[in-house]
């Protein structure tokens, strides 16, 4: 079996010794794509637990506010039921790039989830990105005028 160009069978010291690899240490920051997203189940579970949800069609948004002074956080749930991994990673795509359009519209110090519904993928493609986009931004407005 034959590896990467780096790769010579010798296992561990071989794979140290690549320059292709980067070391990995414990307190190297995030890159800044990853800045700002829900990433941990307990904090997913915490936004759904106690937080307040507005919704449509395809997506649903839950939030929660924060009682640090920090960035909003947005994480995004994608379920099985909209399609195979391929679909569901575009979906994540698509919402991550309306979010960051959208950003204005997030509050300080609170958490979202974006979930996905079933058929979402689909009705982007045939819509397009910017319907993704307006509908990214009627649910954060409305979850702005709620308190």
């Amino acid at each position: 079996m034959q590896g990467g160009p780096c790769s010579s069978g010798g296992g561990r010291a071989a794979e140290s010794a690549c320059p292709h690899r980067r070391p990995v240490t414990s307190d190297a920051p995030f890159p800044p794509s990853r800045r700002g997203r829900l990433s941990r189940a307990g904090e997913f579970d915490a936004v759904t637990q106690l937080g307040r949800a507005v919704g449509g069609r395809y997506l649903t948004l839950r939030y929660r506010r924060r009682d640090d002074d920090g960035e909003p956080r947005v994480g995004y749930a994608v379920p099985r039921r909209v399609g195979g991994a391929v679909d569901r990673n575009g979906v994540k795509r698509r919402l991550r790039e309306a979010i960051g359009r959208q950003g204005a519209l997030l509050r300080p110090a609170t958490d979202y989830v974006l979930i996905a519904r079933p058929g979402i993928a689909a009705t982007v493609d045939a819509r397009g990105f910017d319907w993704l986009c307006g509908q990214v931004e009627e649910l954060l407005r409305s979850a702005g005028a709620q308190p």
